[in-house]
């Protein structure tokens, strides 16, 4: 079985027209180091607008999955 590249980072495309994650994709961290670069913005086709829409980089889970802090 091949080894987990961990240079790569999952990420989720989120549509400006529907606000659905439809795409998921993998970028290379290394490659994005310095924060001039911004975020991936892909043009892709949108099924529940059915048209094509731009698609912006968040993370995968959107906050679903993290641990929030407790209040003391």
């Amino acid at each position: 079985m091949a080894k987990k590249n961990t240079k790569r980072k999952l990420i989720g495309l989120v549509s400006n027209l529907s606000n659905h994650r439809t795409y998921y994709t993998t970028v290379n961290t290394q490659n994005r180091t310095t924060k001039g670069q911004g975020k991936l913005t892909l043009r892709k086709y949108d099924p529940i607008a059915k048209q094509h829409a731009t698609y912006t980089e968040t993370k995968k889970n959107l906050g679903r999955n993290e641990v929030k802090a407790r209040k003391s």
